[in-house]
C-alpha cells in the first residue's frame, strides 16, 4: 500500500504502541498477549504472594500495584466479549487464590480451593473487569470532549461506510460505553452529551467500578 511517496506492507497484525493491532479489528490477541505478560510477572512474585510473613492486604498491593497494570495496559480501547471477560477475571482469580490460600473444612479438617464466591467476598477492591471498564469510561469522558475532526474521535465514535456483515456483528467500543450506562440506569442517555457534565461523568466513573454485577 502507497500514500504519497511511502510504501507500507500489509500484515495480518503489527504492534503499536506496546498494543496488537489485527487486521479484523480483533482484541483477543491482545488479551492472550497481556495474559501472557501477566503470568511472567505473577511467576516473578508467586513466592511474595504465598509467603506467610507478609500480610493478605500487603499481597493485594503488590498485585495491584506490579501485576494489574501490566493486565490492564492499554485496556481504555477494549471492546470484550463475554468469554475475553471470563479470561480477566479467572486469571485475577488465580492470582488471589494464592494470596488468600487454601480454604480449610470446619467439618472435615481438609483443605480445598476457595470458590469464586468466596475470593469476592475477601477481595474488598473492584475486580478486573470491574476496573478495565472504569478506566474505559474515563476515556470516553476525554473523548467525548474531542473535536469530531481528531483522529480519536473518528476512530473511536464514526461509522463506516457500508453494511455490517450478516449474522451478530461484534460489539463496538461505543457498544460497550452504552452497556455499561445501562447499568448504571443511563442507557437512553447520549453518552457525549451526558459526558459534557464533568461532575456528573466522572460519578459514574466511579460508581461503575463499584457495581456489584457479575
Amino acid at each position: 500500500m502507497r500514500i504519497d511517496n511511502s510504501a507500507f506492507k500489509r500484515v495480518e497484525e503489527f504492534k503499536y504502541f506496546g498494543t496488537t493491532l489485527t487486521n479484523k479489528s480483533s482484541i483477543l490477541e491482545e488479551i492472550k498477549r497481556r495474559l501472557r505478560s501477566g503470568n511472567a510477572c505473577y511467576h516473578s512474585v508467586q513466592n511474595v504472594l504465598s509467603s506467610r510473613l507478609l500480610s493478605k492486604n500487603l499481597k493485594i498491593k503488590i498485585y495491584r500495584t506490579t501485576i494489574l497494570p501490566v493486565i490492564l495496559y492499554g485496556c481504555e480501547t477494549w471492546s470484550l466479549t463475554l468469554w475475553e471477560e471470563s479470561k480477566l477475571r479467572g486469571f485475577e482469580n488465580m492470582v488471589l487464590r494464592k494470596i488468600f490460600g487454601p480454604r480449610r473444612d470446619e467439618v472435615t479438617g481438609e483443605f480445598g480451593r476457595l470458590h469464586n464466591e468466596e475470593l469476592n467476598d475477601l477481595y474488598s477492591s473492584p475486580n478486573t473487569v470491574r476496573v478495565m471498564k472504569s478506566r474505559r469510561m474515563r476515556w470516553a469522558g476525554h473523548v467525548a470532549h474531542m473535536g469530531e475532526e481528531r483522529g480519536v474521535h473518528r476512530v473511536l465514535v464514526g461509522k463506516l461506510e457500508g453494511k455490517r456483515p450478516l449474522g451478530r456483528p461484534r460489539c463496538r467500543w461505543v457498544d460497550n460505553i452504552r452497556t455499561d450506562l445501562q447499568e448504571m440506569g443511563c442507557g437512553h442517555m447520549d453518552w457525549i452529551g451526558l459526558a459534557q457534565d464533568r461532575d456528573r461523568w466522572w460519578t459514574l466513573v466511579s460508581a461503575v467500578m463499584n457495581l456489584q454485577v457479575p
